[in-house]
């Protein structure tokens, strides 16, 4: 099949709600995070893609058209060198917007059950370790995580051709990707999912 959609906006920019809706206009899976739940064997393989080991993405992607969110998009760059037709999708949202999500949910659900890179200590597996030291190691700190989440949307933008590039923010719903795309609007509302209280429920995290 091979990608049609290379996601490289960080988790907590809408990307549960864009693998529903990719998966609605490629008629297709979509990698997310989720499917690493699926799929255990890939944990290593993501480990080694972050640590920078040679990985054989089309066998990683097999029967999928899109990825979207972490762990592909921590590694957007490698993945879009294998795939120079795909569409670079960009899933952003305001830096402040962003914290508050990504620090009430991803980045507690990650410190909960994993040492924090610097501790010296490592889970059996380390890919979240290894995705979080790309990311930033001081991924729990708000300057930091916010600086590293710029840094990142920018290396987009200025990495990408911009005729490839697609940079869509949540409330933009389904033209955008139905156009970059080439394909029929959908008569239906845009998917809403994994919102910060479903998370937070989902993973176990105290509710506020």
């Amino acid at each position: 099949m091979g990608l049609q959609v290379v996601g490289a906006g960080l988790g907590r920019t809408g990307t549960t709600s864009l693998k529903l809706a990719l998966e609605r206009l490629l008629a297709a899976p979509c990698y997310h995070m989720m499917e690493v739940s699926k799929r255990a064997g890939d944990r290593l393989l993501w480990k080694g893609a972050f640590e920078g080991a040679p990985t054989d993405w089309p066998a990683m992607f097999e029967g999928y058209a899109a990825t979207v969110d972490w762990p592909g998009a921590g590694v957007w760059h490698e993945i879009s060198a294998v795939y120079p037709e795909a569409l670079v999708l960009l899933s952003v949202r305001d830096v402040g917007e962003w914290w508050r999500s990504a620090s009430r949910t991803i980045f507690p659900a990650i410190a909960s059950h994993t040492p924090h890179p610097t501790s010296g200590r490592t889970t059996s597996d380390g890919m979240a370790e290894a995705m979080m030291r790309r990311f930033t190691p001081d991924y729990l700190d708000e300057r930091a995580a916010k600086a590293a989440y710029l840094a990142h949307n920018d290396d987009v933008r200025a990495s990408v051709d911009p005729a490839r590039l697609l940079e869509w923010r949540p409330g933009d719903g389904w033209e955008p990707l139905a156009g970059a795309l080439g394909v029929p609007v959908p008569d239906e509302p845009f998917p809403h999912a994994n919102t910060t209280d479903q998370f937070r429920a989902a993973a176990g995290l105290d509710t506020e």
